[in-house]
């Protein structure tokens, strides 16, 4: 068509448009050709515009010989014509002209045309064209998209199928109301109220328009040609529950042309009650295309005035609440002609409940109902009338075609019934037109039902049901719909499921051996789930409990158990795959995913077929209810039933367990290779994908496949690209309490729901979350746990129940996000059960920092007003909460828990919801209630606006959903879940938190001592001359402005904490209850460095106030020297000397100057002593011991012995008890005094004045090692601390006179007198000293204050070197470094190393990392380069200021005269007062009586300084030893990283590991690996033997222990908290996590007997067979490193 050429369309009823307004205006157009109207025959045409638009397809002969004219379908976009008042006529044809010439006709009226024009027209007005034929799919609609999950008004056509599906899919029978647009409905209401009502026109127009609304039945047809298999499957499944007809007979466009949909019905699985089985109260539960019964199929006529969906629904609903079963004209949009569904053959089931009052018939019936009259759909008739048992024709006459049709029909006295519908005015042509095909059929008067006028349609179909219940009483033909494969094909209509016929051979294939009974077929095909698989998940449950631990060790039983597991792993690996399971994974593995679909859903339907046919499962339940439902319960019979139950049982789940099984034991057959096994994962992963369950947990073993579960989903990881956020959903609730249907009516899911459903476990499911919604949810996925239901009643029974529910409650709760409680009001005490169950799950669940949110769904609430009315029940609900958790808190030892509160985030109002009962009316013939679908989907969108609004999740991806999810089942195994909690999600998060907690202490920490620095340095540049109160004013506002300086980097850290826990993807929320001790730690910190800044500035202004005295000496004895100098150049200027008469001259004067120079006085340091001793008492009464203690200097000078008089209640104890307490004094003693004795070597190297705070840190240190010792009385406690404080006395006295001789006058004047001889020669001789005092003053005055900012700022230097280089991480957080640490330890193999680092792990880690930092500093120059960048820095300054000195205040030049030298000095201190500290002292001494004038000094001073830079990189490399470097540094580096990683130094009390807690005031201590009991010197006290045990087993076991906390009383080890209650003694996270300990142990048995004096342990023989690899391994991996 060219772009001169134009389209017309011609309105062949232009008359009902005469004189009518059009609304609108949108030109009428077509790819930019003009499009016109042409009115009626006319010539004259004219443009058009118009409002609705619709498209059409239209066809058009374009061929010039119409014979052999080519047609082309073109896609229009018709403006329809509609009246502003609506009264159109009937549906107009459109005729179409081109080039007016050549014309072809389309009308929408048009029934007869090609299928395609139908369909497709139909189709395009729907918007379903693209989905045509069956590219609708299921797993499309399970997305959650904006578009699936909210309701949205039908403002179009094309959004009428999607609301019908998406209701349809929620089980909401209101889905047929939405077929028709409501903004018509709204206009047409208006057009009522403004229209006049008696206007005939109204009504005898040619008909309403039409082309806005659409048939339910249009609407369904088209969605089923669009919909795939599955969905068809599906939608057939939610209209059966709705109580709908469902398609038996699809049709095409041409209405005689259809499909059977047995593909479609066969999902449909129903129940019912027949009266032969009302005293037993069996019932039969069948896929209904399997289902025997009598079929009756309805049809009519041409002329038929009476309703047969109107009949036939009265039949179905007599005794029952009104339902329309099928579409009635009757029924909104019923009227609306219909274009697809003519030729639909609709099937329903009656179905009776048992109860002869309320059944229609007593068997089950089914009925069809044929659409359309039976000359349009000859080929469905002929095909009812075949397989019916009878077939009911509605008539009002019969007209000549018809009765040939009827005629022709075969054996129609028995089953043809003519159904007559005589009118008022019947004509008596039409009634003899009845009668003659009655007699020609010889249809007896039984046969032919006639509806007089008088009798309205109830009482009626009452009558037509009676003649439906007669044959059934003598007995009639049935027949099944399975069976109608055959006939329908005979007749040429073609079956669904014809192109899955060689998947039905498969999975035939493989179920056929079931007939020799389930169980024997279990075990020939499916062997590993078998016994073997239950004992071995019985055995890893007692390798956690220990409760059938006999006399026997703890170790000892775990070797058995683990030989035992390993015993039947082997067994397990020698099975072969099955046959069957062979040819299972075979067709799972092919590559079409339709292929795999089909197969899993025939293996399904086989195996309930099976299922259903079985009477021995029919007989089994049976007896299992009666024994329930007995008083006097025989609970070993209950458990036998309970397991034939589970035996017995058999579905794909079977097959797929199997499947995982195979991979977790890496089965290989004869023809399956190890690649195909390893494929099989992401055969699963597929699946889940398609939306099947997945087995999460094993409910028959109970137990989680673990290698293969994380497989699947880690491939899953890798098919979605690595977005895979998971928002985990799960409910619980009582068994049959409707929670699979609440979950499959939320999300259109298909959990089964089927009552011989046996299986248990959790199952998982997967809902894509589509891209509209996913930043909203931050999700990608939802996951749907469904559970077996809790309180189950065949469980109930059994011993260990409870536990069973408590373990589900706690992994199913401990994996999800949100939590639906499912509760039954019917049952409060079932209620209060699960409720507890659940409390007990939240509380663990709180603990360990996961906060789920919890929605609790009270089932069966059926009152409009029971919100309102229920404001009692809910506060009573409320305190039945608070009062379990109060019970579930003191279960779980946390007494400090109150209310249900306290443990989640629940408001009563917003967390409950009320939902109706799910049927409407009695089943099996009951609907499900509107009320239930809208209150489910209102709780659906309520819970997703919730998750979009709670931006405090993060939601886990697969990786961490399988880390979390393995420690919890691990966890779970457990009996003690709280103190057993293990998690390598919650582990991460914690370290991370304390790399990055101790990396903002640091930066707390250096910014104070860079404060205090500056404090240190303004105190010490004070003025000589100063009063001592003005020193101490300065120190005062010195920490003044420290403190203020510490509150702002308190509150800038807690910031930073703060902002932490509002991170995203770290999990930080599994760490919430460890924030508070954080915050504490940093306040305790703040405190601490406030003490040691405090401390320090009083030590500080100590020394000056010290020194000062010494100065004063000096400075009087320095002007003395100077006026002798001076004298004695006077005197010999008259006369010519040499240079040595000149020295003898000046020795002389310099010896009688001197003679008399005062010395410092020596401070009494152990009076000092021994009187912050006595202070450190406090209150106690110990004056009469230190009256008799001698001279303190002698004191300490032998080892320290533990005596039994230091014992408390020494008489109390018995001769072992006091032996072992005196042993336990005495290894504390050996301890406190090393350490004591490092902090006081310490100290003395700092080359600084005796302090008296020295001796309280001393004592101080003293008093919080002795907190942790019990035993001890005040006797200990003195003589130990006098002990320690004479070594001390001793070593400070050293100190001390060292100080006084460093600091004497007299040595400090002999460094003077070389230079005073020199100016004296020099000033005799009149020589240029210009350089050599410039020299002079470099290295008196600022090469040591050089030196000094040098060592002042390298402390810091080094630990941020350490921390910044490869070696940061081992001092990245306590649990990193007790890795390498151990590692270390490991890999050197040197026993002392281990002796040493468990009984003195303080003075261990100290060395250790004394000597890491020495050897670090020792690599690649490090140290040389730290103190050379602070060289470079401070010359800079130097030179710098010493620039800006030689300038006076206007910037020009000093004078250049020998005065200015005195203000270049002055200057000079000035601009470097913030850096260094030059002695004016010095400075006066060298400048003694300089000659040379300003400038050429200045000059001299650049020379001098810049020697003293290259002097100084000379001497770095040969400077002091690193050590002693270390040693004398006012920050040391080796403290500071000490304090980084050590904590809080608490051991635990059984086998002395460390703790690794983060921060300071953690509220437990805990650590990632303990030890056997024998490395912490504990022994068996009978046989002195050390014990092997690791407190870890023991904690869970059902050993005791005692010692003299407990007074030697035996104590259970599993309460151990009872006396240690900040310790938190989980047990290991596998029996590999502790190799190392038991390596180590076995390794050096004998020499830790030796060392510890006692018999070697008696060590498990599976510990003799770790390797030193093996131990390494279990050390990474109880760790958690890569």
């Amino acid at each position: 068509m060219t772009g001169r050429e134009c389209l017309f369309l011609r309105v062949s009823e232009w008359d009902a448009f005469l004189g009518r307004k059009f609304r609108g205006a949108v030109e009428f157009a077509w790819v930019g050709v003009p499009v016109y109207l042409a009115a009626g025959r006319c010539n004259n045409r004219l443009p058009v515009r118009a409002c609705v638009c619709s498209r059409v397809c239209l066809q058009v002969s374009t061929g010039l010989v119409p014979s052999v004219a080519q047609t082309a379908v073109l896609n229009l976009d018709v403006m329809v014509l509609v009246p502003e008042d609506r009264r159109a006529a009937a549906p107009l044809g459109y005729e179409v002209v081109k080039n007016e010439e050549r014309r072809h006709t389309v009308t929408t009226m048009d029934t007869d045309g090609p299928e395609s024009t139908v369909v497709l027209n139909f189709l395009s007005k729907l918007g379903l064209k693209n989905f045509y034929p069956n590219k609708l799919t299921l797993q499309s609609h399970l997305e959650v998209n904006k578009h699936n999950t909210y309701d949205e008004t039908v403002e179009s056509l094309e959004k009428i199928p999607w609301c019908f599906l998406r209701k349809l899919l929620k089980i909401n029978a209101e889905c047929r109301n939405c077929t028709q647009l409501s903004i018509y409905e709204e206009e047409e209401k208006e057009e009522e109220e403004n229209n006049d009502l008696f206007d005939l026109d109204l009504y005898t127009a040619d008909g309403w328009a039409t082309d806005n609304k659409v048939n339910p039945l249009d609407v369904i047809v088209a969605l089923f040609l669009c919909a795939d298999s599955f969905l068809r499957q599906e939608m057939a499944l939610k209209m059966s529950m709705c109580q709908f007809a469902v398609p038996l007979l699809l049709p095409y466009g041409n209405k005689s042309q259809c499909t059977l949909m047995l593909w479609a019905l066969r999902d449909i699985v129903k129940e019912w009650r027949p009266h032969d089985l009302s005293e037993s109260r069996g019932f039969v539960e069948k896929s209904i295309v399997q289902a025997n019964m009598p079929l009756y199929s309805f049809v009519r006529l041409k002329n038929c005035s009476l309703s047969k969906s109107q009949c036939l629904n009265h039949v179905l609903n007599l005794g029952q609440n009104f339902h329309n079963i099928f579409t009635h004209r009757d029924m909104k949009g019923g009227a609306v002609t219909k274009t697809l569904a003519t030729g639909l053959v609709e099937i329903c089931w009656y179905l009776p409940s048992g109860t002869e009052n309320l059944d229609i018939f007593p068997e089950p019936v089914a009925f069809t109902n044929l659409r359309g009259e039976i000359c349009e759909s000859l080929a469905q008739f002929k095909f009812l009338f075949e397989v019916s048992t009878a077939t009911y024709v509605f008539l009002d006459k019969v007209e000549e075609n018809e009765h040939k049709i009827l005629t022709s029909l075969q054996d129609v006295k028995s089953k043809l019934f003519l159904v007559v519908n005589r009118k008022e005015g019947n004509d008596r042509e039409d009634m003899m037109s009845v009668k003659t095909m009655v007699k020609e059929l010889d249809l007896l008067n039984s046969s032919v039902k006639i509806k007089d006028p008088r009798v309205n349609l109830a009482e009626f179909s009452e009558k037509l049901c009676g003649s439906m219940k007669k044959p059934m009483s003598t007995g009639t033909n049935t027949v099944t719909i399975e069976r109608m494969f055959d006939k329908a094909t005979e007749l040429g209509l073609s079956v669904d499921e014809s192109k899955t016929h060689n998947q039905e051979k498969a999975a035939e294939e493989i179920v056929k051996g079931i007939g020799m009974g389930i169980p024997d077929y279990k075990k020939q095909q499916l062997p590993l789930q078998g016994e073997n698989w239950k004992i071995l998940s019985q055995l890893e449950m007692e390798e956690c409990r220990m409760k059938k631990c006999s006399d026997h060790g703890l170790e000892q039983y775990k070797s058995q158990l683990q030989a035992e597991k390993e015993k039947i792993r082997n067994e397990q690996r020698k099975h072969k795959v099955s046959r069957d399971m062979e040819s299972f994974i075979e067709h799972l593995s092919g590559g079409d995913k339709e292929r795999r679909n089909f197969f899993l859903k025939w293996m399904k339907l086989k195996l309930n077929a099976h299922l259903e046919s079985a009477i021995q499962l029919f007989l089994m339940r049976n007896k299992l209810k009666e024994q329930c439902n007995k008083n006097e319960k025989d609970v070993k019979l209950i458990a036998e039933l309970d397991q034939a139950l589970l035996d017995s049982s058999l579905g794909i789940e079977h097959y797929m367990r199997e499947m995982a099984l195979i991979y977790e034991f890496s089965i290989r057959s004869s023809t399956k290779t190890a690649g195909e096994i390893s494929c099989l994962p992401a055969i699963a992963a597929e699946m889940l994908l398609d939306g099947y369950p997945f087995e999460l947990l094993d409910g028959d073993a109970s137990n989680i496949p673990e290698r293969w579960v994380t497989a699947v989903l880690m491939e899953l990881h890798k098919k979605v690209g690595g977005k895979s956020r998971l928002l985990v959903l799960t409910v619980l609730g009582v068994q049959s309490t409707g929670k699979s249907t609440l979950l499959n009516t939320m999300f259109g899911v298909q959990f089964p729901v089927s009552s011989g459903r046996c299986t248990r476990g959790a199952y998982m499911l997967l809902l894509k979350v589509g891209e509209d919604m996913q930043s909203d949810m931050d999700c990608d996925f939802i996951v749907l746990i469904d559970t077996e239901g809790l309180k189950s009643p065949r469980l109930a029974q059994l011993e260990d129940s409870y536990e069973h529910d408590n373990q589900l409650a706690t992994f199913v709760i401990g994996l999800s996000e949100v939590t639906i409680i499912n509760v039954s009001m019917e049952n409060s005490t079932e209620m209060k059960d699960i409720l507890q169950i659940a409390t007990h799950a939240f509380l663990r669940m709180k603990e360990i920092g996961k906060k789920p949110v919890c929605h609790i769904v009270h089932q069966n609430v059926a009152a409009v007003s029971a919100h309102a009315k229920n404001i009692t029940e809910r506060t009573q609900l409320l305190d039945q909460l608070n009062e379990m958790t109060q019970i579930a808190a003191e279960m779980e030892k946390q007494p400090h828990i109150k209310a249900f509160t306290d443990v989640l985030d629940y408001d009563i109002d917003k967390n409950n919801w009320n939902i109706p009962g799910l049927w409407h009316g009695t089943p099996p013939m009951a609907a499900v209630n509107t009320g239930y679908s809208e209150a489910v989907a209102n709780f659906k969108n309520n819970f997703l606006e919730k998750v979009k609004g709670d931006r405090r999740n993060e939601y886990s991806q697969i990786p961490e959903f399988l880390k979390w999810m393995s420690s919890l089942w691990k966890a779970v195994k457990f009996e003690n879940f709280i103190f057993s909690f293990r998690n390598t999600l919650v582990a991460n998060a914690y370290d991370n938190l304390c790399k990055e907690f101790n990396q903002w202490g640091w930066e707390f920490k250096r910014a104070i001592l860079k404060y205090q620095d500056a404090a240190v340095l303004e105190i010490n540049n004070t003025d000589n001359e100063s009063e001592l109160q003005h020193l101490s004013d300065l120190v005062k506002l010195k920490k003044s402005e420290v403190s203020k300086e510490i509150e702002a980097q308190q509150t800038l850290m807690k910031n930073k904490l703060q902002d932490y826990y509002k991170r995203r993807n770290i999990h930080v929320h599994l760490i919430e209850k460890y924030k508070t001790e954080f915050f504490n730690s940093i306040i305790s910190s703040a405190n601490e460095i406030q003490h040691s800044v405090n401390k320090n500035l009083d030590c500080v202004f100590e020394l000056r106030r010290s020194s000062k005295e010494a100065q004063e000496i000096h400075r009087k004895h320095r002007q003395m020297i100077e006026e002798q100098v001076m004298k004695l150049l006077h005197d010999c200027k008259g006369s010519t000397l040499s240079d040595e008469e000149l020295k003898d001259e000046f020795e002389k004067m310099w010896t009688k100057t001197t003679e008399n120079v005062m010395s410092l006085k020596e401070q009494n340091i152990s009076e000092n002593i021994i009187k912050q001793c006595k202070e450190s008492f406090h209150n106690h009464k110990i004056n009469e011991d230190f009256q008799n203690i001698g001279d303190l200097q002698e004191i300490g000078k032998c080892a320290f012995e533990a005596r039994t008089e230091h014992i408390k209640h020494a008489k109390t104890w018995n001769f072992f008890s006091k032996n072992d307490i005196k042993r336990e004094l005495q290894r504390s003693a050996d301890n406190i005094t090393e350490s004591c004795e490092r902090f006081v070597h310490d100290t003395v190297k700092t080359n600084t004045d005796y302090h008296e705070s020295f001796t309280k840190d001393l004592l101080d240190k003293v008093d919080k090692a002795l907190a942790c010792s019990k035993n001890h009385n005040i006797k200990f406690e003195i003589d130990l601390k006098l002990h320690i404080c004479g070594i001390a006395s001793r070593e400070f006295l050293k100190m001390h006179k060292k100080f006084l001789s460093d600091n004497d006058p007299k040595t400090q004047l002999e460094k003077y007198k070389t230079q005073y001889l020199s100016d004296f020669l020099d000033l005799y001789r009149q020589r240029d000293h210009c350089q050599r005092k410039a020299t002079e003053f470099v290295q008196s005055c600022i090469k040591p204050a050089v030196e000094e900012y040098i060592n002042r700022s390298l402390g810091v230097d080094i630990v941020d070197e350490i921390l910044t280089s490869g070696h940061s991480a081992h001092y990245s957080s306590r649990s990193f470094f007790q890795y390498n640490i151990q590692k270390e330890l490991l890999q050197q193999e040197d026993f002392n190393s281990f002796v040493k680092y468990i009984g003195k792990y303080e003075i261990y880690v100290k060395d250790w990392i004394f000597h890491h930092i020495v050897q670090k500093m020792s690599e690649n120059k490090t140290l040389y380069n730290l103190k050379n960048k602070s060289l470079q820095v401070i010359v800079h300054k130097i030179t710098e200021a010493l620039e800006q000195a030689s300038k006076g205040e206007d910037g020009i030049l000093l004078p250049d005269n020998t005065e200015s030298i005195n203000e270049l000095m002055k200057n000079m201190r000035k601009y470097l007062l913030k850096d260094i500290s030059i002695s004016v002292e010095a400075e006066k001494s060298t400048l003694f009586q300089i000659q040379s004038t300003c400038h050429p000094f200045t000059n001299s001073l650049k020379i001098s300084i810049d020697g003293l830079e290259k002097q100084l990189q000379e001497e770095f490399p040969t400077s002091e030893k690193i050590m002693k470097t270390l040693n004398k540094l006012p920050v040391k580096p080796q403290d500071e990283l000490f304090k980084r990683i050590f904590g809080c130094g608490q051991q635990c009390p059984f086998c002395k590991v460390p703790c690794e807690a983060g921060g300071k005031e953690h509220r437990q201590h805990h650590a990632a690996v303990h030890r056997p009991q024998g490395l912490g010197e504990y022994r068996n006290i009978d046989t002195q033997e050390l014990v092997e045990v690791l407190c870890t087993t023991d904690v869970y076991g059902q050993q005791t222990f005692r010692n003299t906390d407990t007074k030697w009383e035996p104590h259970p080890y599993k309460d151990y908290t009872t006396y240690y209650p900040n310790w938190r003694i989980p047990p290991d996270p596998t029996i590999e996590a502790s190799d190392y300990w038991k390596y180590v142990l076995n390794k050096y048995n004998d020499r830790f007997a030796q060392e510890y004096k006692a018999k070697p342990a008696v060590v498990p023989e599976a510990w003799k067979r770790i390797t030193k690899e093996q131990a390494l391994k279990g050390l990474k991996d109880a760790f958690n490193m890569k």
